[in-house]
């Protein structure tokens, strides 16, 4: 396929136009759709001298005629890459739009900042009709992919409108803004050095055997560091209004999922600690999907929670060291494990196409709190069936409901339970906190 592209070549790189064309072609059959224009439409220019494929950064060189390209090989290397990624069209993430979403600092050290060019894009008079005919002011496409043909809009009581995309298409926005922040940091730092020490040089770039381009533990793909207990046992509230945190979090790795680079702080909002840096698209799997303040739609992600990744999600919401301690839940998410797995057996089935299945979408909220135990009740009942009935499954009490999950803590993830106990309470504050509600899902480091 690069045959076509060879003109373009001097020394082993190819013009920014060749590279564009080898970059669509070389994509052509990946899960993820890619679009022309990553190397040729603004804002790539000389001052630049990078451009993202997917979470790889391709730098611009000089060629010996005064013209920019790149390295080809890092061309087919960004290509391999993103056609390894697989993606599930139906695990979505909703991307905005986000009322009063907090800005984060290394905003200042991105040009890609995708999720706020995705929302000023939508939010324009034709966004909608330049989504439908991209050819019409089309902008430039995200890290060389094509969002647009991915793009999922859902409307909540016939007037809100929600955007979402496919979880492994936020994780590698999330992991190419990550990238170019460490490049850009990179970069900076080499400029200050050179003007201190000697003229500016071009960035230096290491081959290894065969070829490859690398850079050192300080350079600008140098992969976030994993997380191990710095954070541990230190409040959120303190912590967050420390100047730099935001660029401390985006060093490390996400805990949960430990590849995609972290970009919040994930805590509990009953006790007030941080649990651990996480990336977006895990912050917003183990966020409730709150309808009101009291009110939880049990969505299909709940099984990934409680199922694929169980021991990597408590031993996560166990960071906290109050629900360690109390070996419990938060109430939201003790009221979703509940409805999930406690409730799952009490589910009908309706007759379909081929035998039968789950009826409608399970449903839990509950009155009272968790600062009144004896008095807080969860109610589980079913949304959307198809004969209205079913409304309501069980009514459970808080404590039979955490009582429950103690014993299939002990059995499902007995190393998460063994850390956990009573005798742990030492420091702790003697009342819960108030759950803090998300009523419309729009704050991101919610939960």
């Amino acid at each position: 396929m690069s045959e076509r592209v060879t003109p373009g070549r001097t020394d082993g790189l190819i013009s920014l136009v060749a590279a564009d064309a080898l970059w669509v072609d070389l994509t052509a059959d990946g899960a993820v759709p890619t679009a022309s224009g990553a190397f040729t439409r603004s804002p790539v220019h000389a001052q630049v001298r990078y451009v993202l494929l997917g979470r790889h950064v391709v730098a611009m060189v000089r060629a010996g005629n005064g013209q920019w390209g790149v390295a080809e090989v890092e061309v087919y290397r960004a290509a391999a890459e993103l056609k390894a990624v697989g993606m599930d069209r139906q695990d979505l993430v909703r991307i905005g739009p986000f009322r009063g979403a907090p800005g984060q600092e290394r905003d200042e050290e991105t040009r890609l900042r995708w999720r706020r060019r995705i929302t000023e894009e939508l939010l324009k008079p034709t966004g909608l009709e330049r989504v439908a005919r991209p050819e019409v002011g089309r902008p430039y496409p995200l890290a060389g992919i094509d969002w647009r043909r991915m793009l999922v809009e859902q409307t909540r009581d016939g007037t809100q409108r929600t955007w979402w995309l496919p979880r492994a298409v936020v994780r590698l926005l999330d992991a190419a803004e990550h990238a170019e922040t460490q490049w850009v940091q990179a970069a900076r730092a080499r400029r200050a050095s050179a003007a201190v020490t000697e003229p500016p040089s071009p960035p230096r770039q290491d081959r290894a055997a065969g070829g490859r381009q690398q850079t050192g533990p300080e350079g600008p793909t140098a992969s976030p560091r994993p997380y191990g207990k710095e954070l541990e046992g230190q409040l959120y509230s303190v912590l967050s209004r420390k100047p730099g945190t935001s660029r401390r979090v985006a060093g490390w790795a996400c805990a949960v999922c430990r590849t995609a680079p972290a970009t919040v702080l994930d805590h509990c909002h009953e006790h007030g600690y941080v649990r651990a840096p996480v990336c977006q698209s895990c912050n917003t799997q183990e966020r409730p999907d709150h309808l009101y303040s009291n009110d939880i739609r049990v969505a299909n992600r709940y099984t990934r929670l409680f199922h694929n990744g169980t021991d990597d999600w408590l031993r996560h919401w166990h960071r906290c060291p109050g629900c360690r301690a109390r070996t419990t839940l938060p109430l939201p998410h003790l009221a979703a494990w509940t409805a999930h797995i406690f409730c799952r057996s009490l589910r009908p089935t309706h007759r379909a196409h081929r035998g039968r299945k789950p009826c409608g979408v399970l449903r839990v909220s509950w009155t009272g709190s968790q600062n009144t135990p004896r008095s807080c009740l969860l109610t589980v009942g079913v949304d959307f069936c198809p004969s209205g009935e079913h409304r309501v499954l069980a009514r459970v009490p808080y404590r039979e409901a955490a009582e429950r999950f103690r014993a299939w803590l002990a059995e499902t993830a007995p190393a998460v339970a063994a850390a956990a106990g009573p005798d742990r309470l030492d420091g702790l504050p003697a009342q819960f906190r108030p759950v803090i509600a998300d009523t419309g899902g729009e704050d991101l480091g919610l939960f």
